[in-house]
């Protein structure tokens, strides 16, 4: 593929965003893309959001379970970028019409106070540079046609990313066994996933000091303020309106969105 060709892709996955229109798998149309190559497309992608006045405040990390890989055919997580319009605050009502196929995960989030740059990043070096974490819902929506996704479609549409919600209260990250953090996601008052924080790369800051390693000799830094998501900790949930949901997580809090 061709810069030409990869800005076509980028541009093509930015107006079925805008017109909430799924195209058909970006594979389908070019089986050799390779990863590096789709990545380039999302970064083709998000420019014009960029562009339209929104701003970066954050990453996601997607496909930490052993499961996800194996379903995908690859072997490490892959990541997105969170941006100022994708940001909701708990309890939230989120209107489904400006999304398309949505469905919900819980995770948790982290909060950083100090920058990360790798490569060489611990998870010492994760929990040292986090101010605190924090209950999340990611809300993931593909803009290829009914989910039907490899690893290159799903990377270079942003890694599904479509929204997030932050409760309203978190927990310093060395306050709280993370790995062992219980998680329970309801739907309209019933449970429908559990999950613990182990399910993120075996510990969720793990995940975090992935993202940072990857990153690191591409140039980009997770910097001060940045929220990072680190990862389902159970199934994804889909969601319609009129569905009320709400994450906990043991020793750290809740979070609740509505859709509508």
């Amino acid at each position: 593929m061709n810069k030409q060709e990869i800005e076509q892709l980028g541009l093509q996955l930015h107006q079925a965003l805008t017109d909430r229109q799924a195209v058909v798998p970006l594979t389908e149309r070019n089986p050799d893309m390779t990863l590096e190559q789709a990545y380039e497309v999302q970064l083709a992608m998000i420019q014009h959001r960029l562009e339209g006045g929104q701003k970066v405040i954050g990453k996601k990390i997607g496909v930490t379970s052993q499961v996800v890989m194996d379903m995908l055919g690859v072997d490490q997580p892959d990541f997105g970028h969170l941006l100022s319009d994708m940001l909701y605050v708990d309890g939230a009502a989120i209107s489904l019409d400006g999304l398309i196929a949505p469905k919900a995960e819980g995770e948790i989030a982290f909060v950083l106070k100090e920058d990360l740059h790798g490569p060489g990043v611990t998870v010492a070096d994760v929990l040292r540079a986090t101010a605190y974490v924090m209950p999340c819902f990611e809300i993931v929506d593909s803009r290829i046609r009914d989910w039907k996704i490899r690893i290159q479609d799903t990377v270079a549409d942003n890694a599904s990313a479509g929204a997030f919600v932050l409760g309203g209260q978190g927990a310093a990250p060395r306050d709280v066994d993370l790995a062992c953090v219980g998680m329970t996601l309801e739907k309209n008052g019933e449970v429908v996933a559990t999950g613990a924080g182990a399910a993120a790369l075996g510990h969720p800051a793990n995940a975090v000091a992935w993202l940072a390693n990857k990153l690191g000799p591409l140039g980009i830094g997770l910097s001060k303020g940045e929220v990072i998501l680190s990862g389902s900790l159970a199934a994804m949930v889909p969601v319609q309106p009129g569905d009320q949901l709400r994450v906990s997580l043991g020793g750290i809090g809740s979070a609740s969105v509505r859709f509508v």
